[in-house]
């Protein structure tokens, strides 16, 4: 199997387990064993897992980077609504103006990254 071709599958099998998990809590919210308001919270949290498949095989440097701000996106909104170290949206605003300056700071090392390292398997077969 080469590279371009499971890291498609991986993200097909990403949201299908997705699906089945949200499936699987509205059939659960549906059968009175679990309330859905309870678990509401913790939708960010999906944010970091899409996040890491963007980042995880051999993406391009846009979806490493896309990823790592879905990533953060996520992390940021789960804090926020924890209150994780005293955090709300009012206070934490600032932590997206680094991130984004990090991110600027970053990009051309990803971008080098990538640019070194090209997906293999394009041909049909890999090395």
């Amino acid at each position: 199997m080469n590279t371009i071709h499971s890291y498609q599958w991986r993200k097909q099998l990403m949201w299908g387990l997705l699906l089945i998990g949200l499936g699987g809590a509205f059939l659960l919210d549906q059968m009175g064993v679990v309330e859905i308001v309870e678990l509401w919270h913790y939708w960010p949290l999906i944010l970091v897992v899409i996040g890491i498949n963007k980042m995880i095989g051999y993406p391009t440097a846009a979806d490493f980077t896309s990823g790592l701000w879905t990533m953060f996106i996520g992390l940021w909104l789960f804090a926020n609504f924890e209150r994780a170290f005293g955090m709300t949206f009012w206070t934490s605003w600032p932590y997206l103006i680094i991130a984004w300056g990090v991110t600027l700071i970053l990009k051309p090392f990803i971008r080098a990254r990538f640019a070194i390292n090209p997906p293999t398997g394009e041909s049909g077969h890999e090395n």
